[in-house]
């Protein structure tokens, strides 16, 4: 197993000729959260749907885990990978436990495997089992955040990506969730990319932090590292709002 969990060398992607990732190179630790961090339309997103191959690159590569991606096998790749968006992207016509439960049974696990898999992630994020029967409809945000994030764990991938999963919630909720987050990552090994506009966020969930800007790294590196000796403004200025925004 590679010691980066994700690398991009040289990654160029553009849409209808704006460019949008210019060059980029990037290693990721393995074991760790690492949040990606960037304004609106600095590429945050696009990195994200890179990994799971949602989108290809104009020309690079991506690697996960130190294997080349490999586009002509994704369904198989997406099995080692959890994904999380802002809304849960649920299915609105299966209950909770049928989303959940769903890619555990298409890869034919036993019902006993899958029950105890879902109990397991029902207590992970405070979820009580009366929401097994409801659908997404019914419930509140932040029971819509925990299912998706249950969806995305269900087959227990050694990579978790989060796309501005939080980012809909109330404060109290957030808090919730980023203690439950917290415990997963305590409880495992698990490699994890989150992306977030919050610098917040990121410091509070993320040991390794990338800051992007208009398609390109600014900075990365540990967390406390990049805290004590900001590379640009554009980095002091990002903690400087996190103070104020606590104080």
């Amino acid at each position: 197993m590679s010691s980066h969990s994700i690398e991009f060398e040289n990654i160029v992607k553009s849409y209808n000729d704006k460019l949008v990732i210019h060059d980029l190179s990037l290693a990721l630790p393995a074991a760790a959260t690492t949040a990606i961090v960037g304004e609106s339309g600095s590429g945050k997103s696009t990195l994200l749907q890179l990994v799971n191959g949602l989108i290809l690159p104009d020309s690079g590569t991506v690697r996960v885990h130190g294997d080349l991606l490999d586009y002509s096998r994704l369904t198989t790749l997406r099995r080692s990978m959890g994904y999380a968006v802002q809304g849960a992207g649920l299915f609105p016509h299966l209950t909770v436990r049928e989303n959940v439960v769903l890619m555990a049974r298409k890869e034919g696990w036993s019902a006993r495997k899958i029950s105890e898999r879902y109990d397991n992630l029902l207590s992970l994020f405070d979820l009580d089992d009366e929401l097994s029967g409801r659908y997404p409809h019914s419930l509140s945000g932040g029971q819509e955040q925990r299912v998706g994030l249950c969806r995305a764990m269900m087959l227990n991938p050694p990579l978790l990506l989060l796309d501005e999963p939080f980012s809909a919630l109330d404060l109290i909720t957030r808090e919730s969730i980023y203690d439950e987050m917290l415990r997963l990552e305590n409880s495992t090994a698990k490699s994890i990319l989150l992306v977030t506009h919050d610098i917040s966020e990121a410091v509070k969930l993320a040991q390794h932090l990338v800051i992007l800007k208009q398609g390109q790294v600014i900075q990365q590196g540990n967390l406390q590292e990049i805290q004590s000796n900001p590379a640009a403004d554009y980095v002091s200025q990002l903690f400087r709002g996190m103070s104020n925004d606590d104080g």
